[in-house]
């Protein structure tokens, strides 16, 4: 770094430091709590702020007033007891000033979180269906949304900045610049279960995972632990312009929200870490647990994009890291309190930004919709369960068939390919039989495996009585190309 960019940094450091000190006179309350907010249902409402050492602040909401104490680090919070969805409320908060808090809703509250199919607004740039008139008709006084700006920093921030000033009701005025993912979601959970929604949108286009994660969980993996450190041993927080470094997003992105508790998380992302899909294998589940650690409340929902066909097509069997990737994201199914919903259908040669983001939202719901909320409805597709060899054929068993299996677009079974022992793969022919498909090739007399829409963008067309499209899959475990990449 440069002495002149180092100097600007610590000045803007002590600045802000000074700025904080001298601010603590007036209570002052976090970004996340303010107007239009949507507080947790059924968990205890955690309500903090800053304010002078010993100041005492007083909270009143619901005809109930409730105290704190300003700690040494002109920090305080109280804890409200948990509350059925309703509203909408108003709250005052009291110190040495008095902020007042109106239109407050009390119902779901989701993290809409990735990279740039999650970051994708309303308006689209291009890349959403029927945008305009998404955006005229995006009028649900009780959804609420809530944005956070592109931030780095290398060590845990308290808050957050924000866009169009915090919490903002859900009208074509605010929605255009809004997640059309996170948008479509809450707009099926909203229908579906007549309760209010607040949805975090925090994303950033073309990021790793690695960014969203904190340290602390990082320096578990070799391949980031020396970055960690390098940071942790920095004597002033600094904001890069780039994002992709460990634990870069999470800290200034992530951290300030912990205190806020939440219903879960929808994620849309993988695209960035597809050339090291065997290392997300390991760094996705990890984010996962961070996220929930960090938290503490638990092991919160957390429901996931498996990425969608993308590329040019192959017209022979082909190694793919995207398919490794999507394998790595389906593995990740074997965290509790997870969901995925597989784009293997909708998405675009030429785009790596699917226009049908009502799609995506809409499958991310259903998950939400059947394990959050109850209702008694299919959530997934097929996905592979075991196999069975018998002479020149192979048997291939599913879960989530939901009413059996079914084929579209097309007189035949596609996207199955086979191999026997010399790892040599050929399109092969496949049928349906009851919940099972049978596989054979006359080019493969002793079969060992089968892969199903393994490639960058297959033509699969497998899917259940629920019109959910299979994931893809394969059943050996011979090494990828992705394999040991760091």
């Amino acid at each position: 770094m440069q002495l002149s960019t180092l100097f600007r940094s610590f000045f803007l450091f002590v600045v802000t430091c000074n700025l904080a000190l001298y601010s603590y006179a007036d209570v002052r309350l976090p970004a996340l709590v303010g107007s239009n907010m949507v507080l947790q249902r059924n968990k205890p409402l955690h309500i903090w702020g800053w304010a002078d050492k010993g100041e005492k602040v007083t909270i009143t909401f619901l005809n109930s007033t409730y105290k704190a104490t300003t700690a040494a680090n002109g920090k305080w919070e109280v804890v409200l007891p948990a509350r059925p969805a309703g509203g909408p409320y108003s709250m005052t908060v009291k110190g040495n000033n008095t902020i007042t808090l109106d239109n407050i809703l009390i119902g779901e509250v989701w993290i809409a979180s990735g990279q740039s199919n999650m970051e994708m607004p309303l308006n689209g740039w291009g890349h959403v269906l029927n945008a305009e008139q998404e955006v005229k008709a995006a009028n649900y006084p009780e959804i609420r949304l809530f944005q956070i700006n592109h931030t780095t920093s290398t060590a845990p921030q308290e808050d957050v900045v924000t866009w169009q000033g915090g919490w903002q009701p859900c009208d074509p005025q605010h929605i255009a610049g809004f997640s059309a993912v996170g948008y479509f979601f809450a707009r099926e959970i909203y229908t579906h279960e007549h309760i209010p929604v607040g949805v975090i949108h925090t994303s950033w286009g073309g990021t790793v995972a690695e960014a969203w994660t904190s340290g602390e969980s990082l320096k578990k993996m070799p391949a980031f632990a020396d970055t960690v450190k390098a940071l942790e041993s920095l004597s002033a927080p600094q904001a890069p312009e780039k994002p992709n470094k460990a634990t870069l997003l999470y800290n200034a992105m992530i951290h300030p929200l912990l205190p806020f508790p939440i219903r879960g998380v929808i994620w849309y992302q993988g695209e960035s870490n597809a050339d090291r899909a065997y290392q997300y294998r390991e760094l996705f589940p990890l984010m996962i647990k961070d996220w929930r650690k960090q938290w503490k409340t638990g092991e919160f929902p957390f429901y996931f994009v498996q990425l969608a066909n993308f590329k040019d097509k192959k017209t022979e069997p082909a190694a793919s890291d995207w398919a490794e990737l999507r394998e790595a994201q389906l593995q990740t199914l074997a965290l509790p309190n997870t969901g995925m919903a597989s784009a293997i259908d909708i998405g675009e040669t030429k785009d790596i930004h699917p226009k049908n983001k009502q799609e995506v939202g809409r499958r991310l719901s259903l998950i939400a919709r059947a394990q959050v909320y109850g209702e008694k409805i299919p959530y997934a597709g097929p996905v592979y369960l075991s196999k069975q060899i018998a002479g020149k054929k192979i048997t291939v068993s599913f879960k989530y068939t939901d009413e059996g299996l079914q084929m579209k677009n097309g007189s035949t079974l596609k996207g199955f390919e086979i191999a026997g022992a010399d790892k040599q793969f050929h399109w092969a022919q496949a049928k349906i039989s009851g919940e099972h498909v049978i596989v054979w090739s006359d080019e493969v007399p002793n079969p060992v495996a089968v892969r199903y829409s393994w490639a960058d963008n297959p033509d699969g067309n497998l899917y259940n009585g629920a019109g959910l499209p299979a994931s893809p899959f394969r059943t050996d475990d011979w090494q990828g190309v992705t394999f040991g990449k760091q």
